[in-house]
């Protein structure tokens, strides 16, 4: 029997995969989100102990996770921070050895991309990285099935991503976009631009797809012709104490009306990833208004409630994506190579 092209992998970072295995990715996940739609059990998983490690809190990878794994007929375990000794009593190496001998998957979601790795290297069964301070790849499945569910396709759409261009999420929209052949802009300040090295790496890519990648502190420049605004959070889970300078820097970045209009098309769509700053019906939106007077950060109310939002698509792609992504690296589906 031919094993499938995913059987056994590790999802670590998009930049272990082809062009093709993602696109695969992304039109399986469709697949399994009508299936799940029609109440078509789909069971690939029937049996299999999933593990789900979090150091990180989280909602839409914790539910999406949870939610597949039982959908594919597999039992998850949440081990939270309190729950595991990941390198403080206990080394990555030898943790990942522990549950490798228990579980048949393992969910990682935390700081360093090192762990993943780590987990992935010693484990022994496949590795799912539900986000590092580098990479995001299971936002990338579901951000890229939001935009071909709206588009129809990929290839030649123009995503522009606002606010902190070096983050885990612009990181891996820069890299995902290019190795699609998806234009990607990253429209920043400049103390904020992504690492070079990275820009490097997508402009490889674009160069085989003719993907375009542009990274600019020019507001104007950077979303003109943008079927897709893409907004993030000012401040990453640990930079709680950079509220204020983020602030200044990153206003004219906010995702506004008038941002929306500059695209010059009526039909650009808005993604993010959530949570959104775009009220303030949160602690924490209330201490920001409080003490930096600004009710809305990266994205405003208005644009989050229009009718070019569709971050909550975005949101339930996430449990079809992470389902596709599971069923096939563990599921011993028949996936001939393209």
């Amino acid at each position: 029997m031919m094993t499938s092209i995913f059987q056994g992998r590790s999802l670590l970072k998009e930049i272990d995969f082809t062009k093709e295995e993602l696109n695969y990715l992304i039109d399986f996940s469709a697949h399994l989100k009508d299936l799940k739609k029609k109440g078509v059990p789909h069971r690939y998983l029937e049996g299999k102990n999933i593990a789900l490690l979090f150091e990180k809190s989280s909602t839409r990878t914790r539910s999406a996770f949870t939610v597949a794994s039982i959908d594919l007929g597999a039992h998850p375990e949440y081990l939270g921070k309190d729950d595991i000794q990941l390198g403080k009593k206990e080394s990555v190496e030898d943790t990942a050895k522990v549950l490798g001998s228990m579980f048949d998957g393992i969910e990682f979601r935390g700081f360093k991309q090192e762990n993943v790795e780590l987990l992935a290297e010693h484990s022994g069964v496949p590795v799912w990285n539900g986000l590092t301070d580098e990479w995001h790849p299971t936002q990338m499945i579901a951000d890229f099935l939001t935009l071909k569910e709206n588009f129809g396709k990929l290839e030649g759409l123009t995503l522009a991503y606002t606010g902190d261009g070096r983050n885990n999420v612009a990181n891996s929209l820069l890299i995902t976009g290019a190795i699609l052949g998806v234009n990607i802009n990253i429209v920043s300040p400049e103390s904020l631009f992504p690492d070079e090295k990275l820009v490097d790496q997508a402009m490889k890519y674009a160069e085989k797809t003719g993907s375009k990648i542009l990274i600019t502190d020019d507001v104007k420049k950077g979303v003109e012709g943008a079927d897709a605004l893409y907004a993030d959070v000012w401040v990453s889970m640990g930079e709680e104490d950079k509220y204020e300078e983020r602030i200044n820097l990153l206003t004219p970045y906010q995702i506004n009306m008038d941002m929306m209009k500059a695209t010059g098309k009526d039909e650009t769509i808005l993604l993010h990833c959530l949570p959104a700053f775009h009220d303030t019906e949160t602690i924490q939106a209330k201490m920001v208004e409080e003490k930096f007077g600004i009710g809305e950060m990266e994205v405003t109310d208005e644009v989050f409630r229009s009718k070019h939002a569709r971050q909550f698509d975005q949101a339930e792609n996430r449990m079809h994506s992470i389902k596709a992504i599971m069923a096939a690296t563990l599921g011993n589906l028949f996936i001939p190579k393209a």
